[in-house]
């Protein structure tokens, strides 16, 4: 089975109030959507549509060593359903599924994307959506079910009754679609919302209506949840993929003795029994060989490698 992916990457940092585009701020040494390409690769897509917008040259540069990626420009900014429509021409013959991804989301986990295409095929749907439970929903798309539990609707915040705003399971953007029903029905929407944008939720409502099966599978953490407009929630971010690294190099045999203290980047390279002490700094593809004791204050650059003589730089 042919699995495709579209990875949403058109929007700017305004509210971050930066120059660059929101998918290249980088999550503890790496922009944004690595880790969300990380993830599709995973699972095995092989066609990669990453749709771009704002100031796409330096997006794509930033990748360019990466092949396996179609870069799609959406030259208007129309909406969710806007920005998967124009990958029509990329993802031709169209085949398949295809995965519909934020570009802003790096604490997407791979084993989630394996069951939203596991609970996909045994239900054999036109549409699946994985969802989460949170404390706090706001600003989220709301997820509307019958008596039964059966998926009605996506409903975005601004266009919620206020009964609809205090459901508390939401649409975090995981969606997988068979590739020829998401065209099929992207072409009946129409923009009869508040902002006038083709939304992509829309789309799932029409294939429903369509008699295909649709589902919503509660299926991601709300920790994974946790989204990024400004520059207070990016560090928010960093502060789990660090929780999440830390916990990776620990299991691996080395000892962190401060972890509160200690910032490793992805891609570090800790050997076992290797010793952090406190207020060190590991950067991306540093390599720190087994048996290391790396004192505190030590900054090990990225790409290098730690020389116990040199201490690398201190």
């Amino acid at each position: 089975m042919v699995l495709n992916a579209v990875i949403l990457a058109a929007g700017k940092s305004t509210r971050m109030n930066s120059q660059r585009v929101k998918v290249l701020h980088e999550v503890c040494g790496r922009p944004m959507l690595a880790y969300v390409l990380d993830a599709v690769r995973a699972v095995g897509a092989t066609r990669i549509c990453v749709v771009v917008g704002h100031d796409r040259q330096r997006v794509m540069a930033e990748f360019a060593d990466q092949n396996d990626i179609q870069w799609v420009h959406q030259e208007e900014q129309k909406g969710t359903g806007h920005a998967v429509q124009v990958c029509r021409v990329a993802l031709s013959p169209l085949s398949g599924d295809t995965l519909v991804l934020a570009g802003d989301g790096p604490l997407i986990r791979s084993q989630t994307l394996q069951e939203l295409l596991a609970r996909h095929h045994q239900a054999k749907a036109g549409a699946t959506l994985a969802t989460s439970e949170l404390t706090d929903p706001a600003g989220y798309g709301r997820i509307v079910r019958g008596g039964g539990g059966e998926f009605l609707a996506i409903v975005e915040e601004k266009d919620a009754t206020p009964e609809q705003r205090s459901i508390r399971e939401v649409n975090p953007s995981y969606y997988l679609f068979n590739t020829t029903d998401l065209f099929e029905s992207l072409g009946k929407v129409t923009p009869n919302n508040r902002k006038g944008e083709y939304y992509l939720t829309d789309a799932v409502s029409i294939l429903r209506l369509m008699g295909r099966v649709v589902q919503a599978v509660s299926a991601v953490p709300e920790e994974d949840v946790l989204s990024i407009n400004t520059r207070q929630e990016l560090a928010g971010v960093c502060g789990v993929m660090q929780q999440r690294i830390m916990g990776e190099v620990m299991r691996g045999g080395a000892t962190v003795v401060n972890p509160q203290q200690t910032w490793i980047e992805f891609g570090a390279k800790i050997g076992q029994d290797t010793v952090l002490e406190p207020f060190t700094f590991v950067g991306c593809g540093a390599v720190i060989p087994p048996g290391s004791h790396v004192p505190a204050g030590t900054v090990v650059p990225r790409g290098s490698v730690y020389n116990a003589g040199d201490r690398a730089r201190a």
